[in-house]
């Protein structure tokens, strides 16, 4: 699908879409548990793809609009029927991998092209640290993924600067292994907050486990009951909508965006920092962004990978050079964002230079150009809004890839008055 973006002046409100981050854990743990049932979650290609997962291990899983009732299997997966497949959904992928090594027996996970090329070598090494038989069918850490359970527990180390979605899966399961388990983090914790927001989950849900974010101590043999949740609204999708009025110099107010453990609530900060004038009403739940006159500033994305994209559109359009630093982790992504975006905003004339884990980025003015969204939703979400300030039409491809984590996207877009075609 493409999408053909032309500059907008953009203006109004929308709400932020639900947190597909809650959604997955949500998902995920009140399927290992007795019950839950969760209110406004994100029904997107890749939560529905965390369903069907949970569905294949044993989980009674009803979506009937606006909600999703589980029925849990209670720390005990049955293996799947048939080879599970987790699309385009890395989260699906590793948080389900550490469930079937619950399950005695083997289960096999695929996905699409861009998922099998996705890393998944810390979290093989720590399942089989733990007892399960883990491996990729080609050997290159990458899915097709075999996962033979059942997990025991014990005492592993794990490399934290990947992805913090390993860690996540094993709080998830560990607390239904053999023994305790120990997890050790090696290096720096890369995007910790999403450990948070699973850790916040787990304790909804009854579960206990200590940690100081170097080292977490799981006890075995416990037990969840998530019973009523309800999604909070995602900051990584309000981005773009806060974005465009940032670059735009016009007013836009997103709601549903209450106070929670989501990193990328630090998107406030940083447009605050580069210059736009921004109001959270926390008790309301609307953030307010009007723009203009940005500035460019250091960025440490060590804590905030999915800001990484509509950060480096922000810093185009800023005066002055933003360095965007400690991003590594974000070639690890669906495609590598780093380089993806070097790319496409160079057709845009941006002045941009890409480093090993980072973009050093001079502001100026956009022109119009026909760019590659990667199959890639962030990529696609972040072009369109650079799209709105750009000289001349802007075309982006795969744009169908936005049903991922925001599939009202255009539309919302639309509705704040931007010139957009699909």
């Amino acid at each position: 699908m493409i999408a053909r973006i032309s500059k907008s002046d953009v203006w109004g409100s929308v709400d932020a879409p639900p947190s597909k981050s809650y959604t997955h854990r949500a998902i995920a743990i009140g399927s290992m548990g007795h019950y839950a049932k969760i209110t406004g979650p994100l029904l997107s290609a890749d939560t529905l793809a965390t369903v069907s997962a949970c569905r294949a291990f044993g989980a009674d899983v009803r979506v009937a609009g606006d909600t999703v009732e589980i029925a849990g299997v209670i720390g005990k997966p049955r293996v799947p029927e048939d080879v599970v497949d987790a699309k385009n959904s890395g989260t699906t992928l590793r948080l389900c991998s550490s469930i079937a090594a619950l399950a005695d027996g083997a289960t096999v996970f695929t996905g699409d092209h861009s998922l099998r090329k996705r890393p998944n070598g810390p979290l093989i090494k720590a399942l089989n640290d733990l007892g399960a038989v883990c491996y990729s069918t080609r050997g290159t850490g990458t899915a097709p993924l075999v996962i033979h359970g059942v997990m025991k527990g014990g005492r592993i180390s794990i490399n934290g600067g990947i992805s913090s979605q390993f860690i996540s899966s094993l709080l998830i399961s560990c607390p239904f292994a053999k023994n305790d388990s120990t997890i050790v983090i090696e290096g720096e914790l890369k995007s910790r907050p999403y450990v948070e927001v699973t850790l916040e989950m787990l304790e909804k849900a009854g579960c206990k486990i200590e940690t100081n974010f170097e080292e977490f101590h799981i006890p075995c043999c416990q037990d969840y009951n998530l019973g009523e949740y309800r999604v909070p609204g995602d900051f990584s999708s309000a981005s773009y909508p806060l974005a465009a009025a940032a670059i735009t110099g016009s007013k836009v107010t997103v709601g549903n965006l209450f106070p929670s453990k989501q990193g990328d609530a630090a998107i406030l900060e940083y447009l605050l920092d580069m210059g736009a004038n921004v109001f959270w009403d926390e008790e309301k739940g609307t953030v307010t962004v009007q723009g203009g006159g940005l500035h460019g500033i250091d960025i440490d994305a060590g804590q905030t990978p999915d800001l990484v994209p509509t950060l480096a559109v922000l810093a185009a359009c800023a005066e002055g050079t933003t360095h965007i630093n400690n991003a590594e982790h974000v070639r690890y992504k669906e495609t590598d964002r780093l380089r993806a975006m070097a790319t496409e905003l160079r057709k845009m004339g941006v002045k941009i230079e890409e480093r090993q884990d980072g973009l050093d980025i001079e502001g100026g003015s956009l022109k119009g150009a026909a760019v590659d969204g990667y199959d890639d939703h962030r990529i696609v979400m972040s072009l369109a809004i650079a799209g709105l300030v750009a000289d001349g039409p802007t075309t982006i491809n795969t744009a169908e890839s936005v049903d991922i984590s925001y599939p009202a996207f255009f539309a919302d877009l639309r509705k704040l008055g931007a010139k957009v075609e699909v």
